[in-house]
Parts: C-alpha cells; structure tokens; sequence
C-alpha cells in the first residue's frame, strides 16, 4: 500500500496536489468529525451498559411488606441473619428508613410517610456472581419462611428499560459511522470524477506517451488520500477536543449511569485510527472509480 505515495516528483506534477486549497480536505474533516463523535458516542455507551450490567449482575434487593413497624423490623433482622449463612451471599445490608425516605422523597414530597404510609423494610445484598432464575426462585422460597412478605429481585432488573434505550442510542451511533462512511465514499466518488475531467488533456497525453491506467490512477490515490488523512486528522482534533470537554462535564455530575458514561483507552485507540481508516476508505474509492472510469476511455 505505501508504493501508492512513494511516486517520483516529475509523475506528481502531473496531477498538482494543493494542501486545503480545494473542498475535499474540508468535507473529509466535517465527516471524520462527526465519526469521531458518533463512534465515541456508541463506545461509551457500550461501555456504560457494560458497567452497569456487570455491577447489577450481582445484586439484589429484598422487600418486606409489614404493615406492622415492630414485626417489619424483626422481619428484617432474620432475613439479613439468614441471608449472610448463604454460600452465595457475600455482603448484606438492611436500609434504615431515614435511607428509604429520602429515596422516594422524589416522588412523594418530604412530609413523615412513616406514619401514613406503611414503608417495606429493604435489604440490599451483593452476591458472590451473578445467580440463574432458580437460584431466586430458591432463595424467595427460603426468605418467605421467615417473612411471608419478603420478595427478592435482581437489581438488574429495575434499570432494564433505561439498558434498553441506552442500546437502542448505542445502534443508532454506530448506524450513524456507517451512513458517514458510506457519505464520505461518495465525497470521494465525486472529487475523483471531477479531478479525472479537469485534467482530461493530460490523461490523454500520458495514453499517448505509453502510461497505463495503473500509473494514472496511483496520482490520483495518492492525492485523494493524502487530502483525506489531512482532513482526517483535522476532523479528529476537533472531534477529540469536543469529547474532551463532554467528558468533563459528565465526569461533574457524578451520579450512577451517567458517571460511567465514559472512554477507556481502547475506545481512544479506535478514535484514534478513524483518520487512517478514513484514508484508506479514500483510496480504495478513488482507484475504484478512476480505473472505472479510464477503462470508459477510448
């Protein structure tokens, strides 16, 4: 692939190559850039799923639903003793109410629900792995010997729809880094076109001077290519500096999903070489269409 820019001066003058003097540096920049953002978009939310998913793989929460505060919090109490006898059962936690108030304080105001509203005792557990439906199922029916009331159900399940949307986003970004490539095949396609008609003339003065279409085609790789890898890399420092300010601003807020919205150092390394795949997309396109195109030539 590098004979393709290793071309002696004289053939490069045939076909003048000026840096950013024309639109295609400039439309490969805008495409890389929103690449770059688009891919870094679907990576991190891949990353966020993955996360969350694994973190919640291996909890669960367990409610009991007392109307009695007194035969609640015994309830409780024996369900948490019970729970950390379990092989599979690595931590245990009963929640105090005032925790419990100021979970559903969003939605049910600030005023003492405790005595209006009978609140169900919550126990957050952290397993060894993550457990198979029997295993639950297992463990409701241990649990609802001590309290009838009890339920327990993986944490995983309460944020499903969230994962969902966030997979379904995820689709989208990397649907988007398809149809940009597929556009920038096209910006390609038409500089090459455009560049084979403006230096029709001298086309025809290499035909006649012996030059084959492989020897044409491999300036024009050569100059579509290097214009896209400027571009390309124009497009990744604006995309990169963008990201970097989203990531900072993500970092701030600090809370749950939202925190491990973020890029690890392989997600960095495939922003990284979007420019080169940019490039290499750039000269497979060009060859296609300029060899096309010279074989239509008499």
């Amino acid at each position: 692939m590098f004979k393709f820019f290793v071309i002696p001066g004289h053939d490069r003058r045939l076909i003048p190559e000026g840096r950013l003097s024309g639109p295609m540096p400039w439309v490969i920049a805008i495409m890389i850039f929103l690449t770059v953002l688009a891919a870094a978009a679907g990576l991190a939310m891949t990353r966020a799923m993955g996360d969350v998913s694994d973190e919640l793989s291996s909890r669960a929460t367990v409610q009991i639903v007392e109307a009695n505060s007194e035969i609640r919090s015994d309830q409780a109490a024996a369900v948490a003793e019970r729970l950390r006898s379990i092989p599979l059962v690595e931590e245990v936690r009963v929640l105090p109410p005032e925790e419990i108030e100021a979970l559903i304080e969003p939605w049910l105001g600030t005023q003492d629900l405790g005595e209006d509203i009978p609140l169900p005792a919550l126990v957050d557990v952290k397993l060894a792995r993550a457990a198979t439906d029997a295993e639950y199922q297992s463990l409701r029916s241990d649990l609802q010997r001590i309290a009838p009331g009890a339920r327990i159900e993986p944490s995983s399940g309460y944020i499903a729809p969230v994962i969902s949307l966030v997979r379904s986003f995820q689709w989208i970004a990397f649907g988007l880094v398809a149809l940009l490539a597929l556009a920038t095949a096209s910006a390609v396609i038409i500089s090459a076109r455009s560049a084979l008609n403006t230096h029709g003339e001298t086309i025809a003065v290499v035909h006649l001077l012996g030059g084959t279409d492989e020897q044409i085609s491999r300036l024009f790789q050569r100059r579509i290519a290097l214009d896209a890898l400027l571009g390309g890399l124009i497009g990744l420092v604006g995309g990169g500096a963008i990201i970097w300010l989203i990531s900072g601003q993500l970092s701030a807020l600090g809370s749950g999903l939202v925190q491990s919205v973020g890029l690890d150092w392989w997600s960095w390394l495939i922003i990284a070489v979007i420019p080169i795949l940019g490039m290499f997309l750039a000269m497979i396109t060009a060859r296609w269409t300029v060899i096309g195109a010279l074989k239509k030539i008499v």
